[in-house]
């Protein structure tokens, strides 16, 4: 919808609604024409992952008014599935964020205002206890506050339907489709939240919840029996980076009988500014420096971090030089695959027709452990909506049961009573493969060399195009327009075999130029895969103004996989010129 962002920008300043502060910082940018235009140029857009963006008065921006907003059009297709809907009602979380509370308690008082039920957590709770709470009490959605793990400066509104997965594609456009015709400040019907209270309409939740999620986080441990063999010499290092995983983690890692678990004290401090860090974000090394200290002065070989949600973990392991490395995503998702089916057959838990689902750019490596140990595997768009979705229909028919679903940026879901990443059980389940390995004399550093000898050498690397601005959007546009204009033959002097375009599920054979279909399509990613065994896949980021490109690739060994990865980097690099 085209908006004139200075006419937006006046309504905006002359509003009764907001407070005088609020009035302030917009009068303090009067003469910033870019600034304005910026804040004010179109709404926060509406997608998949919900809203994102940075904390500022604006409709561009995330604020109280473009939550209410959000939550009004979220309501209305709440309130058009009927009566019994409204009774079953919305369930309502937030993280550690600065305004996280003010936002999540605004959502509440438009929903209650719209005659919907709601329960909202006391404080701030992980984001798998969100979508657990929903198909707890059965509710019919859910919202939750977060911006998961972007720099403090961002906040964000996810929304989730009543299997407690994020909302699908079809859900997501009918919310922006409303949004369009209510009005940010005479559209919005609210409720004073103590009053709503009163009438029933708000309920709090808290310590009853988090028993009901753990009692089902416990059930996952497969093996206790090496944690208690090892807990005398296991040492262990965990921060939550001053968010959500403080509390529940290192209760579920005291349940798996981890004795020596030193917490980051400076991070177990709740803090939406986040003050040792420079991103709170589990897949950037350099923030786990105090974990290494403390790993180092404790004699730990084993580093744990959730994000500011708690639904991405990330580990760090002790190398043979006594320095720590990272683990990446698809590394840490490989040995907990291959862990998991051995765990399971170990217990005699492993169910019929066992299922792994990963990403489509999730690392090849998942799909040969799960193939060469009679697990099927199934590639999904990113988004654990998609996994969500899969499971359900897989189950459903009775074709297979998902034991372990992952993507490689750090998110992995597990049992059947959250469908969204969960950092509380992974780092739970992680701890006792770690316990595992440690009765083998072995660190996660060792394990994941042994299953590269087994498996093969695979080797993963994310590129990053940014492409900030308003001119953004039309660059990143044009990268994919050019792709497909003019298909690459060949990359970094490899032929390119089969070219894939999950947009239409086409699948072109680059010899015979035969088109055939698969079955994942309406996503908007490019795949090429080689002669030599790499795939590339480029995609636009659905929450941040950038260009993914994804290598995936294989060698016979540690070098040639390590070439591998930077002949192809260089090509990418080409593509940001």
């Amino acid at each position: 919808m085209s908006i004139n962002y200075r006419q937006e920008y006046e309504k905006w300043l002359h509003s009764d609604a907001i407070t005088e502060a609020e009035r302030d910082e917009l009068k303090a940018i009067a003469n910033d024409e870019k600034e304005i235009e910026s804040r004010f140029y179109g709404p926060l857009e509406f997608g998949t992952a919900g809203l994102r963006g940075t904390m500022k008065m604006g409709l561009h921006q995330m604020n109280v008014y473009v939550i209410r907003w959000a939550t009004q059009g979220f309501a209305q297709i709440i309130c058009a599935e009927g009566e019994e809907a409204k009774r079953r009602g919305v369930a309502i979380c937030m993280d550690c964020r600065n305004h996280s509370m003010d936002f999540a308690r605004a959502a509440a008082e438009v929903c209650a205002a719209n005659g919907i039920h709601v329960r909202i957590f006391e404080s701030l709770r992980p984001t798998p206890e969100l979508s657990f709470a929903v198909r707890h009490y059965g509710c019919q959605a859910g919202i939750n506050v977060t911006a998961s793990h972007n720099p403090k400066e961002y906040n964000g509104y996810k929304v989730y339907w009543a299997d407690g997965a994020q909302l699908p594609p079809h859900h997501a456009d009918a919310i922006a489709k409303a949004l369009e015709g209510i009005d940010i400040f005479d559209g919005v019907r609210r409720m004073d939240f103590d009053e709503a209270k009163a009438q029933g309409l708000i309920e709090i939740m808290g310590e009853e919840t988090d028993n009901a999620f753990m009692d089902n986080v416990y059930a996952m441990i497969n093996d206790k029996a090496s944690m208690a063999a090892v807990a005398d010499t296991f040492k262990m290092v965990y921060t939550p980076f001053h968010g959500c995983g403080h509390k529940l983690v290192p209760q579920a890692l005291r349940e798996l009988g981890v004795k020596h678990l030193y917490c980051v004290e400076e991070q177990m401090v709740l803090d939406g500014n986040f003050p040792t860090v420079v991103s709170p974000n589990p897949e950037n090394p350099e923030g786990f420096y105090l974990a290494i200290e403390l790993a180092d002065k404790v004699g730990a070989d084993f580093i744990l971090g959730t994000d500011p949600d708690s639904d991405r973990v990330g580990i760090m392991v002790r190398a043979k030089d006594g320095s720590f490395i990272p683990v990446t995503g698809n590394q840490t998702g490989v040995l907990l695959a291959d862990y998991l089916i051995g765990a399971l057959r170990r217990a005699g838990t492993m169910p019929e027709n066992p299922v792994l689902l990963k990403t489509i750019v999730t690392t090849e490596m998942a799909r040969k452990v799960a193939e060469e140990n009679g697990v099927t595997c199934y590639d999904t768009f990113t988004g654990f909506k998609f996994m969500a979705e899969k499971k359900n229909a897989l189950e459903a028919t009775g074709e297979g049961k998902v034991i372990f679903s992952y993507e490689e940026s750090y998110g992995y879901m597990l049992g059947d009573y959250v469908r969204d990443k969960d950092a509380v059980t992974a780092s739970m389940l992680l701890t006792e493969m770690a316990a595992w390995y440690a009765t083998k004399g072995m660190t996660l550093y060792d394990a994941i060399n042994a299953l590269y000898e087994k498996y093969g050498w695979y080797g993963e690397k994310t590129h990053n195009l940014v492409m900030p601005g308003l001119d953004g959007l039309a660059k990143m546009a044009a990268l994919m327009a050019g792709l497909r204009q003019n298909p690459p033959t060949e990359i970094a002097g490899v032929k390119v075999v089969t070219r894939k375009d999950y947009t239409d599920g086409s699948v072109i054979d680059c010899d015979t130029g035969a088109v055939s279909a698969m079955e994942l399509k309406g996503s908007n990613v490019l795949r090429y895969e080689l002669s030599d065994g790499t795939t590339i896949l480029v995609r636009p980021s659905g929450t941040e103004p950038k260009i993914k490109v994804y290598v995936l690739t294989i060698g016979a060994d540690a070098a040639e996989r390590d070439a591998n990865l930077t002949k192809y980097g260089r090509w990418v690099a080409t593509l940001a010129e």
